[in-house]
């Protein structure tokens, strides 16, 4: 994979920067990691776990890194589990374009709720996601929830 330099139009950097966590729906942030609602959701309760090193690929983090995004991964996991009591969860992640990467260069994993019957996964029609809840109120729900775990 190529090497990506950090740069002003990258929008994790830019987040992972930021300091006003609520604009920005970062819900919590760690030494390495930030947790955060996807502006672009699949699904209600949609959430990414966001390296705030700019780098590409698992392989290229350090064993802290490697640690810590274990330990954000599995919180995001309860703290959606604990909001929304969903079916099953999705956990991926796109490495690089072709795969399917948004946001190509940045390390991020995502936290998809999904429930039995639910056909909102991918965009079927006019690339179209319908959610049920405002991000806001995600993010309320959520931030609830961590702190409840």
């Amino acid at each position: 994979m190529q090497d990506h330099e950090p740069g002003p139009d990258c929008l994790f950097c830019t987040i992972g920067g930021a300091r006003d966590d609520r604009a920005n729906f970062v819900l919590e942030r760690a030494g390495h990691w930030y947790l955060i609602i996807n502006r672009f959701p699949y699904t209600t309760g949609h959430l990414m776990v966001v390296c705030n090193r700019h780098v590409e690929s698992f392989s290229e983090l350090d064993g802290d890194e490697g640690a810590e995004f274990s330990r954000l991964l599995a919180r995001g996991e309860r703290a959606v589990q604990e909001a929304y009591r969903p079916d099953g969860i999705n956990v991926g992640a796109n490495l690089g374009r072709s795969a399917g990467a948004g946001i190509v260069g940045h390390l991020h994993v995502h936290v998809v709720p999904r429930w039995h019957g639910d056909t909102n996964f991918m965009s079927a029609v006019a690339d179209t996601r319908v959610v049920s809840e405002d991000l806001a109120e995600t993010y309320e729900r959520i931030r609830a929830a961590l702190e409840r775990i």
